[in-house]
């Protein structure tokens, strides 16, 4: 069915062609303008329309086989209401007498009612609250376990630096005890020395003493 054969199904219903004809045309008129500017057009039973963005993307000629860039772009979707699915799946049968789709409640065009619309916006902000306190406590704890590992650092390095310190300390005992065992060494060696070169002395008046027994003999 094109748009004339549309016009000429409904042209019993609107009073004539020409007032068919412009239905039809502001019917599509209205759709094609709401779903440029970027809103949904919802009709209950029936279906929905309303614009798609695609991302670039590549794609490929299907007569060469060639890859090929696509650009970014906008395109219209359509898709169709449960009632109409119903009547094409066939799990429910066509009215005779009656119009396939019926008209859509009050305020189902224009949006949610105002009382839906306010408890809407109350789960946003008790989102929004919710969001804020988890990233708060978040924040709390993350600067909490800072301090403690900073704290821990500290006391480690504090007790890490009293070893140095107290090997420094022995360090110096052990070397003040080996100075003074030198010198003390120093000391007993001269005396040590002295008792040697006396007694080479002893054994030069013993051999006088044999030369003169031995000349009292010879005489």
């Amino acid at each position: 069915m094109n748009k004339a054969q549309l016009v000429e199904a409904i042209a019993d219903k609107m009073g004539g062609r020409q007032q068919a004809a412009d239905a039809v045309d502001a019917v599509l008129d209205a759709i094609v303008r709401a779903v440029v500017g970027g809103d949904r057009v919802s009709v209950t039973g029936f279906g929905s329309f309303e614009k798609v963005d695609r991302p670039a993307r590549y794609a490929r000629n299907p007569q060469t086989g060639e890859r090929v860039r696509v650009k970014k772009t906008s395109v219209p979707r359509f898709r169709a209401g449960q009632g109409f699915k119903d009547l094409v799946s066939g799990s429910k049968k066509l009215p005779k007498n009656d119009i396939a789709v019926k008209k859509a409640p009050k305020g189902s065009l224009s949006g949610p009612p105002p009382t839906i619309a306010k408890t809407a916006g109350k789960k946003a902000a008790a989102k929004k609250t919710t969001a804020a306190a988890a990233k708060k406590s978040a924040a709390k704890k993350t600067t909490t376990a800072r301090k403690t590992t900073t704290a821990a650092a500290k006391k480690s390095t504090a007790k890490k630096a009293t070893p140095q310190k107290t090997s420094a300390a022995a360090k110096k005992t052990s070397t003040a005890k080996t100075a003074t065992a030198k010198k003390t060494a120093a000391k007993k060696a001269p005396a040590k020395k002295a008792t040697a070169t006396k007694a080479p002395a002893k054994k030069s008046t013993a051999r006088k003493t044999t030369a003169k027994k031995a000349t009292a003999r010879q005489a």
